[in-house]
């Protein structure tokens, strides 16, 4: 039986083109993420509605140049908006602060983060000090959000890089981290210690089906002993050994997660200086590297001209054919002119296979550019149920591509809502049965990776299957189910 299942979606996948995508950069704003060692890192997009028409509008960290928000327009439009000039900016995250159903953003800096709240017609004003926010300096480039139980605000937490203070730095000198709790005042700041700069964070549920922060750290200025971590949210603790969580030491730079497998729980992508690793979720809650032949380490330059190691930053899934299975897009680039690594680092495109393979398809897709890329986003800028692409560069134009793919599949958008704080239900898990590849679940959180985020409705490919059956587990472990069309966005309330 699984020989024939497994031809019969060989066939079907025989059937769909290769994607495409259409380069209207020229479309876009001037801006590049430019500045010094303080700007090596960073350089991510936050992706969101600003003035609720429905079309994905972009904030671009600049580095030292100003950062930059870019208004949607609609068919790939797009007009820079007003922004106060802030500088030093190295990405930024997508998030309702306050519960009014306008998006606010937290703005990651090399000096003091900003919390901007979000106003009419894609206004913004600072907020960091209204908010009770802890005033900071640090050169700040991770960052992730959850709601604890029945806060009214979020918990937050920043990841901190390199102590600029240390007179004995920038290496053995990395800084420690934050968790921002809220209280009546406004925010109260926990030291999250060892640091081990991290240029990612992500609060999702693991493979034990726990709350648990992980955190993606850089190795080349590792502290003695540094590695990936993991720390469980609620007994507010690193994981080890006995937890199933092994130690794993790499140049860590983003992370993406998504289940892969069908089985309710996220395999996790880490990107890094030669391979990414991609790990697969275990029965028993840990972690197991996947094989090699899986096609997504991606450890040098695919087109075939530099042998030496490629450095991955941002990692996204999602559904570039609308087939059911989610694909991968990572963005490459050297950190400046490393000259141990690739300096024509093209980005990935993977597209996953009916037998769970990735096969790169970045340079037949048109989006193989060699910039020193950072930040990306998949997003459908223009409504039409395909996901498009934005990538943001170091010292070189922003990028923005129109997916065209013929042939795609059926897709279907979902945008949650409930009473209270949490408005957007974050830390819910949406999983949808009925499409061509069996069963797929997705997080919706707010963190991962490199430097910036989205927070748009969930985009899930059904093949040639034109309905869907929706299951919601709501961050308070409750379930609705859902039976819903294909082809348009919906809104699904908390009952």
């Amino acid at each position: 039986m699984k020989a024939a299942v497994l031809a019969t979606g060989l066939l079907a996948a025989a059937a769909q083109a290769d994607p495409l995508f259409e380069d209207h950069s020229a479309a876009l704003p001037d801006h590049a993420y430019t500045g010094g060692w303080e700007h090596f890192v960073g350089g991510g997009v936050a992706v969101f509605d600003c003035d609720g028409d429905s079309l994905p509008d972009i904030f671009a960290a600049g580095g030292t140049s100003p950062a930059a928000l870019i208004r949607n327009r609609g068919a790939f439009r797009f007009d820079p908006a007003p922004l106060p000039p802030i500088t030093g900016v190295t990405g930024a995250y997508p998030i309702d602060m306050d519960a009014d159903g306008i998006t606010d953003l937290f703005v990651l800096r090399a000096g003091a983060n900003m919390a901007l709240r979000g106003g009419p017609d894609c206004s913004f004003t600072d907020a960091t000090a209204a908010w009770g926010l802890p005033a900071s300096d640090r050169w700040s480039t991770a960052f992730t959000a959850w709601w604890q139980g029945n806060d009214a605000r979020p918990t937050l937490a920043i990841g901190n890089y390199v102590d600029r203070s240390d007179p004995d730095g920038p290496f053995e000198a990395c800084d420690e981290n934050a968790i921002l709790r809220p209280t009546t005042e406004g925010y109260r700041g926990e030291r999250l210690v060892p640091g081990f700069c991290p240029l990612s964070m992500l609060a999702a549920r693991d493979a034990r089906n726990r709350l648990t922060l992980r955190l993606s750290n850089d190795r080349h200025y590792y502290v003695t002993g540094g590695h990936e971590q993991m720390w469980d949210i609620d007994e507010r603790r690193f994981l080890g050994p006995d937890d199933g969580w092994q130690n794993v030491s790499l140049w860590g730079m983003g992370i993406a997660s998504r289940d892969l497998t069908g089985d309710g729980a996220d395999e996790v992508m880490l990107t890094s200086m030669g391979d990414q690793l991609l790990q697969i979720a275990q029965e028993d809650g840990s972690y197991a590297a996947a094989p090699y032949a899986i096609g997504t380490y991606a450890q040098r330059p695919h087109i075939g001209d530099d042998g030496r190691p490629s450095t991955g930053w941002h990692a996204e899934f999602g559904d570039i054919d609308n087939d059911g299975r989610a694909d991968l897009f990572i963005a490459k680039g050297n950190v400046d002119q490393m000259p141990g690594l690739a300096t024509r680092d093209p980005n990935n495109l993977l597209m996953q296979q009916a037998d769970g393979t990735f096969v790169e398809r970045a340079v037949e897709a048109g989006v193989a550019t060699t910039e020193r890329s950072r930040g990306a986003a998949l997003a459908d800028f223009d409504g039409d149920g395909r996901q498009d692409l934005v990538v943001l560069n170091r010292r070189a134009p922003l990028e923005i591509y129109r997916n065209v793919t013929p042939r795609t599949g059926n897709w279907i958008g979902l945008r949650l809502r409930q009473k209270g704080g949490n408005r957007d239900a974050i830390g819910a898990v949406i999983a949808l049965d009925g499409s061509d590849a069996g069963r797929q679940s997705v997080q919706h959180v707010i963190g991962g990776g490199h430097a910036g985020g989205q927070l748009l409705p969930r985009h899930f490919g059904l093949g040639r299957a034109e309905s869907a059956a929706v299951t919601v587990t709501w961050p308070d472990g409750s379930q609705s189910r859902h039976s819903l069309a294909a082809g348009t966005v919906h809104l699904v309330e908390k009952p």
